[in-house]
């Protein structure tokens, strides 16, 4: 074993620095920081060359002398809904999310989002304690408290849905009456005569979106409708799969099924299945799907795509300018669904 005074002892190797990174380069450490904070004033090859340095010492920013410095955590925060009717969302969400805050220094933190929880206690505790540089998150609601204490706030923040509010706020969405009114035109084109579709929760903002364009399309086509009263888009499978069976189990059942999302689709093909409904025969289905995994499934249905990942990747750029003061009028972003269906396999 090597003495107190051995000088051929290992010594622990100490942690890069912007200046080790400086004498790798050859560049001062002003310059270093300001080309590995993405400052467009300097040159890209210069960027790209310490970014590369930066890479090969192993140097990693120190995030609190950061905050100390700018005020920023560097760090964005997505509350993710725990229960969701897309079997990838967290998956295409969040790698859309990642994409976008690429190369910008920035962090994401998850934090779970409980529908049944209060809401409003983890966007007070990140403005408390300034855990974040800003919010993203989903399921909106039609006066969501989340977005009127943000803005009351000016604290920046992207929601994945829209609200109510008179005040502009940034946003990202799908437009969910388009789809329900597609889907009941396309199954209206089929023969179909009675419509059944799953709501969300009526609190969150796109139920009412769906609500509008299913209920507008089967009245100007004189169908007959049925939402399930017992189970809505969060309720679990099996229990979707049972009031699926009970309404198929009715003398006047429907013969035309919309899935908002993927989780519905299959326990509705379940049930259909169970009940000896043949899909193009008995009933038919159309589906809102955004998992490629989706495809795979077994018997194919007609399904509209909702892309996630570009959703996600969306959201990341949005708050990202909103961060850096941008005009909310220029932050809203809201999605159309594609004409034409597509089969699920």
């Amino acid at each position: 074993m090597p003495s107190e005074t051995d000088t051929s002892a290992p010594r622990a190797r100490s942690k890069p620095t912007l200046r080790t990174v400086a004498e790798e380069t050859g560049f001062a450490v002003t310059t270093v920081s300001r080309a590995l904070a993405g400052d467009e004033r300097i040159a890209e090859a210069t960027r790209a060359l310490v970014a590369e340095a930066a890479a090969r010492v192993g140097y990693v920013p120190d995030r609190a002398a950061q905050r100390l410095r700018t005020g920023r955590t560097k760090v964005i925060t997505l509350l993710l809904n725990t229960a969701h009717e897309y079997l990838g969302f967290t998956n295409e969400f969040l790698s859309g999310m990642t994409e976008a805050l690429r190369g910008t220094g920035y962090a994401v933190n998850i934090t779970p989002d409980t529908v049944g929880d209060d809401r409003m206690a983890v966007v007070r505790n990140i403005l408390q304690n300034r855990l974040a540089d800003g919010v993203v998150f989903t399921r909106t609601e039609c006066f969501d408290p989340r977005v009127r204490f943000l803005l009351e706030n000016d604290f920046p923040f992207v929601t994945h849905g829209r609200t109510d509010f008179t005040t502009p706020h940034p946003f990202v969405d799908y437009d969910n009456a388009a789809f329900a009114r597609m889907a009941v035109e396309r199954l209206a084109s089929k023969g179909r005569k009675h419509i059944c579709m799953i709501l969300p929760d009526e609190r969150f903002t796109f139920a009412q979106h769906l609500r509008y364009g299913f209920m507008s399309a089967v009245r100007e086509a004189g169908l007959d409708y049925t939402f399930p009263d017992t189970v809505d888009l969060d309720s679990s499978p099996d229990e979707i799969a049972a009031a699926m069976a009970d309404i198929l189990g009715q003398s006047a059942r429907p013969d035309g099924f919309i899935c908002v999302g993927e989780v519905a689709a299959l326990a509705t093909l379940a049930a259909l299945t169970d009940a000896g409904v043949e899909i193009g025969e008995g009933a038919d289905v159309v589906a809102k799907r955004a998992s490629p995994i989706f495809s795979q499934f077994r018997p194919r249905i007609e399904t509209v795509f909702e892309d996630l990942r570009e959703t996600g990747f969306e959201a990341g750029e949005l708050l990202l300018k909103r961060i850096d003061g941008a005009e909310v009028q220029g932050l809203q972003v809201l999605h159309k669904p594609t004409k034409g269906f597509a089969l699920s396999g």
